[in-house]
């Protein structure tokens, strides 16, 4: 007798197929941003053009109909977060209200007791008993649920973390709790930390992505000689790719199979460290690396914890 997979597992494998990259739309919008930035003056579309870089990033790390990735994921990285405010209101034998709370690519729940109620009134004190977690994990199509015993009160301007087990890609909270019946009801906030995309170091495009990243930093500060010169950086880098799928017999096969890559251009001195690592791939991260630097301070950051664990890496071997 065969045996039947359930459709949640068939409906999750169609979900992890290799998405089509278009890559030469994105090598097209890449010329068309340069010519635009050529023509602007003092009227440069910023939000237009950062719209159609944002798509082309998201194109080239493979976005796939679930909201994964073929070529990033999602890391216990603070990309955003999404809160609401409840109140919790005493009730007759003590009985435990519960409030709920859904979110999407979330790693972390914070319940807090705010300092204020009303923007005038302090707050009351709330005690939390327990909270529930319902999610479905990012590489299993299985919902998984957990019980966190929190059991303590939540005095106003305190706050309770809470990690989930993995990223979710969808996730309920429940959260029960109860108000001090003496003092009256209390409010919390309930908060879901959205994880951040992260671009996998061994992606075929990863250089491109990492540019289209500098140009929308160009584009905000309106610095049209760099968006000009990057952007042709990345139609150049895109053409390379473009090209073998033109001659190849199976072009869809060509067009999201990167060539083989270069001779590495870092200069690895014969340290078996770096020759073991892959100088290509070492080229790849300090490229990133060299990106998130000249960003925003939270890129700053995220750039320096990469450049930390690239050293550890290589020291490590």
């Amino acid at each position: 007798m065969k045996r039947i997979l359930p459709l949640a597992a068939l409906a999750f494998a169609a979900t992890l197929t290799a998405a089509d990259v278009p890559v030469q739309q994105v090598a097209d919008d890449a010329r068309v941003v340069d010519r635009v930035a050529q023509a602007a003056k003092r009227d440069l579309p910023q939000d237009l053009l950062k719209r159609i870089l944002t798509e082309d990033i998201e194109s080239l790390r493979g976005k796939r109909a679930d909201g994964s990735y073929q070529y990033a994921s999602y890391e216990r990285l603070e990309s955003s977060r999404t809160d609401h405010e409840y109140s919790i209101n005493p009730k007759k034998n003590d009985p435990l209200e519960h409030v709920e709370m859904k979110g999407s690519f979330v790693y972390r729940l914070i319940v807090e007791s705010p300092s204020r109620r009303l923007l005038v009134a302090r707050n009351r004190r709330v005690y939390i008993d327990h909270v529930e977690i319902e999610y479905v994990p990012m590489n299993s199509p299985a919902t998984q649920r957990q019980s966190v015993k929190v059991e303590e009160w939540l005095e106003p301007g305190q706050t309770r973390p809470i990690d989930f087990p993995d990223v979710a890609r969808q996730a309920t909270v429940r959260v029960f709790a109860r108000a001090d019946e003496k003092a009256g009801y209390g409010n919390i906030t309930l908060t879901l930390i959205t994880a951040r995309v992260v671009d996998n170091a061994d992606s075929p495009y990863a250089d491109a992505v990492a540019t289209a990243k500098a140009v929308i930093r160009a584009v905000d500060n309106s610095d049209i000689p760099s968006i000009r010169s990057m952007s042709a950086r990345m139609y150049a880098d895109l053409e390379q790719k473009i090209a073998p799928a033109a001659t190849s017999p199976n072009a869809v096969a060509a067009s999201v199979t990167p060539p083989a890559p270069a001779a590495a251009t870092v200069d690895v001195h014969g340290s078996p460290a770096l020759e073991s690592t892959g100088g290509d791939e070492i080229y790849k991260e300090l490229r990133t690396v060299e990106d998130l630097l000249t960003g925003t301070e939270a890129e700053k950051r995220e750039g320096m914890d990469r450049l930390h664990q690239l050293l550890r890496r290589l020291r490590s071997q």
